[in-house]
């Protein structure tokens, strides 16, 4: 009688339950084990720094897969067993128990952690990756007192904007760049953004870097690269991610900031049948004809379907060539991108119904097609600059159709019961 199959999925974040779940829709027959570290059930990550931070989610609000749907699905947990390597040669995941599971296909998904802290990590210092973190940061916060975050990025201004809406004072956000976020967005978005965390009482220090934290019986003292210091009862680094591919030193697959993969998710110079997908990834993108990794919650989304299917139709692959799209909640603003948004592009912004808080900054190439966006409290915009990243629009028709959405705002909160 012929023996099932198996796939393992090693990691139990967003990328390794949505592949295993798109196996099962694919119509994959064998059997799908999914191994996490954690032995908390699988949960979401972007509400860490948001709604369950701030205690408007539970834990079992941003649950990714019960016992219950994981049965449904025929998905074996196996929760609270770390993996420490693999055996290419043996096709086997071996565990920090000292058992060893066998696979047919592999499926790495352990995301990627916090860089560490280089000033030490005395009480009162936090990162943000885990359930555990969230925890204790939340328990840390409603205690009071006085909040650093050190970092500016999308983790760090989100904490910093969830305290203070949960009344911490006062919360001080610490970067070395001058325009935080300007990493990410066009400079002019990236200095409202800084300018919004200004208004709702945030102290900003921004082109000042830290040069250490100590601890002493009243607290936290940050020291900044300009001789000042900062007295905190706690501090949240935020300084950016590597990904989790230690477990993987010795076994043969090709690592390099991340699990070096070719446009299917499948890694190079492996004998086995070794994919990945999600934050630990490094594929090479064939639009952009470059190895990227990204670390974005909708292409984990994305990449975990395209690896699915190409486990089950081999003979078919499909390559992952997604468009980009990440977005931020901070205060009651919401920043979502869409495909490239690099500074060599050429940049255009499109004022909404409220300028001062609604717009779109687009993107477009020295062809004048468009080729991504930034759009800030713009729900209806945001949906036209996908569409028209999708499509390879001008420039000039996606900022015809945004003008003609202005207008069409603006019409219907002047209309009579509206607005």
């Amino acid at each position: 009688m012929p023996v099932s199959p198996t796939t393992v999925v090693v990691g139990a974040s967003i990328g390794g339950v949505r592949t295993a779940k798109a196996l099962r829709t694919a119509g994959y027959a064998g059997d799908v084990i999914l191994v996490g570290d954690e032995t908390a059930l699988p949960y979401d990550k972007p509400p860490l720094s948001k709604s369950l931070l701030a205690g408007s989610a539970a834990v079992e609000d941003i649950t990714l897969l019960t016992r219950e749907q994981a049965a449904a699905a025929s998905i074996q947990l196996e929760l609270g067993r770390a993996a420490t390597g693999v055996d290419l040669d043996a096709c086997e995941v071996e565990l920090a128990d000292g058992t060893c599971i066998h696979f047919d296909d592999l499926v790495v998904a352990t995301g990627a952690r916090p860089r560490p802290s280089p000033w030490g990590a005395p009480p009162g210092v936090h990162l943000l990756r885990t359930l555990g973190d969230a925890t204790a940061l939340g328990a840390a916060l409603s205690r009071g007192g006085s909040l650093v975050v050190i970092g500016a990025g999308f983790v760090g201004a989100e904490v910093a904007a969830t305290a203070r809406g949960l009344g911490v004072e006062p919360v001080t956000l610490i970067d070395p760049v001058a325009v935080p976020l300007s990493r990410s967005l066009a400079a002019g978005v990236a200095r409202r953004i800084g300018e919004l965390h200004n208004a709702r009482g945030v102290h900003t220090r921004f082109g000042v870097g830290v040069s250490g934290i100590d601890h002493s019986e009243t607290g936290l003292r940050v020291h900044l690269d300009d001789g000042s210091v900062i007295e905190a009862d706690s501090a949240v680094v935020g300084i950016g991610a590597q990904p989790n591919t230690e477990w993987l030193d010795g076994s043969g697959l090709v690592l390099d900031d991340g699990v070096v993969c070719d446009r299917f998710g499948r890694a190079v110079d492996s004998h086995a049948n070794v994919h990945a997908v999600g934050d630990v990834a490094r594929w090479w993108h064939p639009a952009h004809e470059q190895f990227r990794r990204v670390e974005h919650w909708t292409n984990a989304v994305d990449q975990a379907s395209c690896v699915a299917h190409n486990i089950v139709r081999s003979d078919e692959p499909r390559a992952h060539i997604p468009i980009d799209y990440v977005w931020s909640d901070q205060y009651d603003w919401k920043i979502q991108m869409v495909g490239r948004t690099s500074d060599d592009l050429r940049q255009i912004e499109v004022a909404g119904q409220d300028p001062d808080r609604c717009f779109a900054v687009l993107y477009s190439d020295a062809a004048a097609t468009i080729a991504g966006a930034v759009v800030v409290n713009w729900p209806r915009a945001l949906i036209a600059c996908r569409r028209a990243v999708m499509s390879g629009a001008t420039l000039d028709e996606v900022r015809g159709r945004l003008g003609g959405l202005r207008s069409r705002s603006v019409e219907a909160s002047a209309a009579p019961g509206l607005g």
